[in-house]
């Protein structure tokens, strides 16, 4: 069965609905002559006559009937699959699953489920806590939300915030230790290791200064790979540590840590949510996506 043929049985499934050829061709947007020429492209392509015709009235012959017969209720669910499918795509509804970097999912979007559930009554979440890598069609992810640079791909991207990269220690390391007076004064310091998801290796440690960028080789006994873990560890006085803004501006605040390098706040991280096609998203995949954006938006004057 192909398209002309399913076509066919449509106009004719109208001709028979409305009883006439001038009542079908309105309900479907063609012209009288348009309907009778499908019905008799129809016919022809099945080999018997479908419809029996007269100046004043139409009349479906037993073959026709039969066919009708037959046909109506399948034409009648794929009618309602595609209005389902044309509400998915106005209303969010149904389950979407997410992956999520940890810490968006614990430190901004947990705060604000609530409100999401009552602006999205219909919308269940399945939110998955993965690593920011892998293959988001063979898990069967609908939306990620990660951090850091995405490589070229055809997954769909939208940047959702950018926060400044800092360098920290707690009074109780400085006390120690000694506070190191310039970025390249860390080599001779402890310096936690994060390691890069996408990469399985700790990040390099650079600083940037209007357009001055400078690498340093640090060294450190811990190399770590949460986030949570690694501030908590810094808090201990276990070592220095690059974290993001986003996730230490309270600490920073309320002195439990202490900015380092003040003077070098040039180097930023992105957050992203990613799709996996370019196409255009179900309703669901959109709603969550700008609720995303918003509350990141919300979140991004705390970075400055």
């Amino acid at each position: 069965m192909d398209a002309r043929l399913l076509s066919g049985i449509t106009v004719l499934a109208a001709v028979v609905e409305s009883g006439s050829f001038t009542r079908a061709a309105e309900l479907l947007g063609l012209s009288a002559s348009g309907v009778s020429r499908a019905v008799s492209r129809l016919e022809q392509r099945m080999g018997v006559r479908l419809l029996d015709r007269t100046t004043r009235s139409l009349r479906l012959t037993a073959e026709g009937a039969r066919l009708n017969e037959r046909a109506a209720p399948h034409l009648a669910g794929i009618e309602e699959a595609a209005n389902s499918a044309a509400r998915s795509a106005s209303a969010a509804k149904g389950t979407l699953r997410a992956s999520l970097n940890m810490f968006f999912a614990r430190h901004i979007l947990s705060p604000r489920l609530p409100e999401f559930e009552q602006r999205y009554p219909e919308l269940s979440l399945t939110l998955v806590a993965s690593p920011d890598a892998g293959d988001l069609v063979a898990q069967g992810i609908d939306i990620a939300v990660r951090f850091g640079p995405q490589p070229p791909s055809a997954m769909s991207s939208r940047l959702l915030l950018e926060t400044r990269v800092l360098t920290v220690a707690a009074p109780s390391y400085i006390k120690l230790r000694g506070r190191p007076g310039s970025p390249e004064a860390l080599t001779a310091h402890d310096c936690i290791q994060y390691i890069d998801p996408q990469r399985g290796k700790p990040f390099e440690w650079e600083f940037r200064r209007g357009g001055e960028t400078l690498p340093v080789t640090t060294t450190g006994r811990l190399t770590l790979a949460d986030v949570d873990t690694m501030i908590a560890a810094c808090v201990a006085g276990a070592g220095i540590a690059q974290v993001l803004a986003l996730s230490v501006q309270p600490l920073i605040e309320n002195g439990t840590l202490i900015e380092l390098f003040p003077d070098w706040r040039g180097e930023t991280f992105p957050l992203f949510a990613i799709r996996p096609s370019r196409r255009l998203p179900p309703a669901k995949v959109e709603a969550f996506l700008n609720f995303c954006t918003e509350i990141s938006r919300v979140a991004q004057p705390q970075l400055s």
